[in-house]
Order: C-alpha cells, then sequence, then structure tokens
C-alpha cells in the first residue's frame, strides 16, 4: 500500500469513528460510568459483556478521541472476513482487528494476532465469551482474556459492562431504536500469583458480571 493511500485509509478511519461516536451518542445517549478505574492514556484491554454488533461502536464512544485512534476491536474472521464488503468496513473503516476461530496455521494463532496488536502499543476490545450472547446470564470466558494478561502483564485488563444495546440495535436489524445506554468501566483485575486459568476467567466474569446496573434484567 502507498503512502496516498495509506493516508486515505486512515482519514477514512479517523472520519468513521467520529461519525460513530457522534452517532452513538445521538441514538442511545451513551452514559459512560467510571467505577473503579478512570479514563487514561494507558495501554489496555478492555473485556466486555457482548449481545450486538454495535457494542464495541458504544464502549468506543465513550473514549477520548486519542484513545480511540488506537484501540481496536477483536471481530470475528469467519463473520467479518465472509465478503470484500464485509472486511473493508471491520478493517479500513473500522479499524477492527479480525481473527480466525478455526485458524490452522501458526500466523493465524488469535493470540498472536492480538499480540502483536498489543507490541505496537496499541489497545483491544475484546468480548471473552467468544460470540453474541442473547442469553439472561454471561457465557463462561475463554482462555483468550488469561493468555493475554500473562503473555502482557503490564497491560491493564478492564472490565466493562455494556448496557441496553441488544435492544438498541438487535440480532438481524440493521436499523438503530434510540434508547438509553450506559457503559461501566471497572476496577482493573490481574492474574494472581499461581492463580489457576479457570479460577482467573471465573474472577473475571464474576467482577464483569458485578457491574451490570440492572442485574435483574436482560442487558
Amino acid at each position: 500500500m502507498n503512502k496516498l493511500s495509506l493516508r486515505t485509509f486512515t482519514l477514512l478511519q479517523t472520519v468513521t469513528s467520529v461519525g460513530l461516536s457522534a452517532l452513538a451518542w445521538a441514538v442511545t445517549g451513551v452514559r459512560p460510568i467510571w467505577s473503579g478505574s478512570q479514563p487514561s492514556d494507558r495501554q489496555r484491554i478492555y473485556f466486555a459483556n457482548h449481545t450486538s454488533h454495535g457494542d464495541f461502536i458504544l464502549l468506543s464512544a465513550c473514549l477520548s478521541e486519542k484513545e480511540r485512534a488506537i484501540t481496536h476491536a477483536v471481530a470475528a474472521a469467519d463473520y467479518w472476513g465472509k465478503s470484500k464488503l464485509r472486511r473493508f468496513i471491520a478493517e479500513d473503516m473500522l479499524s477492527s482487528v479480525l481473527i480466525s476461530r478455526q485458524w490452522t496455521s501458526p500466523e493465524e494463532n488469535p493470540i498472536s494476532v492480538m499480540l502483536s496488536v498489543l507490541d505496537q502499543g496499541h489497545s483491544l476490545i475484546i468480548f471473552p465469551e467468544g460470540t453474541r450472547n442473547m442469553s439472561d446470564e454471561l457465557l463462561p470466558f475463554r482462555s483468550g482474556l488469561y493468555n493475554l494478561s500473562m503473555a502482557r502483564p503490564d497491560v491493564e485488563l478492564i472490565p466493562c459492562w455494556i448496557e441496553n444495546m441488544s435492544r438498541v440495535l438487535p440480532k438481524g436489524q440493521f436499523l438503530p431504536v434510540p434508547l438509553l445506554c450506559r457503559v461501566v468501566f471497572g476496577a482493573p483485575v490481574a492474574v494472581a500469583p499461581g492463580e489457576e486459568r479457570r479460577a482467573f476467567l471465573d474472577r473475571a466474569r464474576a467482577a464483569l458480571l458485578a457491574l451490570n446496573p440492572r442485574p435483574d434484567r436482560d442487558d
């Protein structure tokens, strides 16, 4: 890719980011609640519940423009890479990181792909359930969060509860429904010395669930 096209796509990503952030605020009036953590330029991995394709847009809208520019949502390549148009939207417009859930070669290893992004000083948004979840409960977390934390212990892990996005943009719908939303950012979590993988994942899941401002309702 030559320098001109690289500048073009960087501009496209910036315009898209600003536009989607403004749309998210207009449609949802999203209110970020910093509970246990504060906005920061520090490199982070934000991990959140996942009920809608709009989740990462809402979370990103709560970050500063500087943070948004270096924060990338991790998305499934088997969905977003299925066609040239979807890949263009995900990678070139939304600056997402596509990972393969059915990887066969070492260079496709999702952890390696995500670590390469972190090694550039960027931050990530991940959904540790591994898929959109339309049920009332969080699914068990997959191992990626633990593996990333073990490999890069200096990167903060911030739990984020996204409220109401499943109603704003339900599965299969393309037009958002105006409803108020909140994103609750919790205190950082980290792997304790000697802590086993499943114990950490259960603790991280509990930390995320504890942020739900309406625990008796669906997200």
